[in-house]
């Protein structure tokens, strides 16, 4: 008995040096931030008053939050499975060994190292209606310009186009190396039975990788519920809100209009969004991803 305490006491020693910024930069801003969203308070001054659930009552029939719902759920649409699905064919693409493989992943790859701020200031130029290269593009096919950023029509296409961009490159990787630790027996075996290359994509390829599919769809999920970078820079939540997030009305509600209560409410439902999500794909995967 003895014997296991101390076990326990060299363990939690060991645990506690990262233990302490957890709870000093996660945990109790997280109960800080619960405790403000049942208050009034602004940010400015000290005063400050329980206001119970005036907050979430406000916010869940506020039209701007659930407009910014639902551009959170075409984002995250439009960005998951492109992204998934392009990485995965760029991984293909790039497991067979062809002269300077090397380099063109290294240039896929890129945007994801780069700066968001950098590369969205970059696009916010190639989306320029009248001199921007997005539009000279599409005069090469004889297709019209569009507005991009300046139109709410076009404004939320814009950005996911530039979070596939960014994305595919570090998704890529991840297919890479889940394709390389599928054994060629499994191959072989498949084509013995008659298998064809569809066929062995889908019986053989899509079952062994599913472990890393699903770890790309829960990182991608809350990125795409945390995206903020590229809004900011290139339409601040614009045209006509057609591109405010959760996220995005978060900041603008804390740091504003300085609805410090209000803003800590959408950022609670955010929580509860992702850990509802994380939950539900945690039960799919129990019967989609194996681990084998």
């Amino acid at each position: 008995m003895v014997k296991v305490s101390k076990k326990h006491t060299i363990r939690l020693l060991f645990v506690l040096p990262f233990l302490i910024p957890l709870f000093l930069f996660w945990i109790i801003p997280l109960c800080l931030a619960f405790a403000i969203s049942f208050t009034d308070w602004d940010y400015l001054s000290a005063d400050i008053h329980f206001v119970g659930l005036y907050n979430y009552v406000d916010i869940f029939t506020d039209s701007d939050f659930m407009k910014a719902l639902i551009n959170t759920l075409v984002f995250g649409l439009g960005t998951i499975v492109s992204t998934i699905a392009l990485g995965l064919l760029f991984a293909f693409i790039f497991q067979k060994n062809f002269k300077g493989h090397r380099i063109y992943q290294m240039i896929i790859f890129s945007p994801w190292v780069t700066p968001a701020v950098a590369v969205s200031l970059v696009w916010s130029w190639i989306y320029e209606p009248e001199r921007g290269f997005a539009n000279f593009i599409l005069g090469l096919f004889g297709l019209q310009p569009l507005e991009w950023l300046h139109s709410s029509d076009t404004a939320m296409l814009s950005i996911i186009i530039f979070t596939i961009w960014k994305s595919i490159g570090w998704t890529m990787l991840f297919y890479i190396g889940a394709l390389e630790r599928v054994p060629r027996s499994t191959y072989e075996a498949a084509e013995i039975d008659g298998a064809n290359d569809i066929s062995k994509f889908i019986h053989v390829t899509v079952p062994l990788i599913s472990p890393t599919t699903y770890f790309l769809f829960i990182i991608n999920l809350i990125s795409s519920i945390q995206v903020y970078d590229q809004i900011q820079i290139m339409t601040q939540g614009g045209p006509g809100g057609s591109t405010t997030t959760l996220l995005y009305l978060y900041y603008k509600k804390a740091f504003q209009n300085f609805q410090m209560g209000s803003a800590n409410a959408v950022a609670m439902v955010i929580l509860a969004i992702i850990i509802l999500l994380s939950l539900l794909s945690t039960y799919v995967s129990k019967k989609w991803v194996h681990y084998e």
